[in-house]
């Protein structure tokens, strides 16, 4: 898949590879929305596997609804993009499926001053409670709400979707090396399940210097090739 990026600021990162992965394993089919597109990296590449995805966007910087319009376009798949901010979105949709990237350095975390960045990675454009209010609002019964976040930040995570009485069903953390913390950690929630939380095996990202053999054919699947331009 061909991606155009912006020259400077923010681009996609192995956090997006491997969401899509995460996201393709559950097989998705119906209505899709892609919360905080960016360039579309996540959303465009699981509508490319799972042709049963109708799949729709959010995302409020200009910059990106362009990029994002341009590789639907360049990539030949069907794409609805709404600008505006996810918490403004119109509620009279609802979504069989949610996924997202979202910002989630916390509040203590040193602020960017690059102003791209600071909007797609600082949690406080999006807040966790007002975020997971907002999924369950757009969610069609018994659907998927399926995204990756810091892992230091899973306890309040849980606390968080309960609140909306939303349930992580299946979770799988990633590492750095295996002898090292987790860094992020990817979730699938569903609302109206009674279901136990299901941990799944972790993912770890290199072996040495070199990418783990999972990590290295999650790549090969995703098969991007990005370009650094200005538009």
């Amino acid at each position: 898949m061909l991606l155009y990026q912006p020259q400077v600021g923010y681009c996609y990162n192995s956090d997006s590879i491997f969401l899509y992965d995460f996201i393709s394993s559950f097989k998705p089919r119906g209505k899709m929305l892609d919360v905080g597109s960016g360039c579309g990296v996540v959303g465009l590449l699981v509508a490319r596997d799972n042709p049963k995805v109708d799949l729709e966007a959010v995302e409020k910087q200009t910059a990106f609804v362009e990029y994002a319009t341009i590789n639907a376009r360049v990539n030949k798949i069907d794409y609805t993009i709404y600008q505006s901010d996810f918490l403004d979105l119109d509620e009279t949709q609802k979504y069989d499926y949610i996924i997202s990237n979202p910002p989630f350095y916390h509040e203590g975390a040193t602020r960017s001053e690059d102003e791209m960045l600071y909007h797609a990675r600082y949690n406080v454009n999006l807040p966790l409670e007002s975020f997971f209010k907002k999924v369950s609002r757009l969610l069609k019964p018994n659907s998927h709400f399926i995204f990756c976040y810091d892992a230091t930040q899973f306890f309040l995570i849980c606390a968080a979707l309960d609140k909306v009485k939303l349930r992580v069903v299946d979770v799988r953390f990633v590492y750095p090396k295996k002898e090292r913390g987790a860094s992020l950690v990817m979730l699938h929630v569903r609302n109206g399940s009674k279901s136990l939380m299901k941990v799944l095996p972790p993912l770890i990202s290199f072996e040495g210097d070199e990418f783990s053999p999972e990590v290295q054919e999650i790549y090969k699947k995703a098969s991007t090739q990005s370009i650094k331009c200005c538009l």
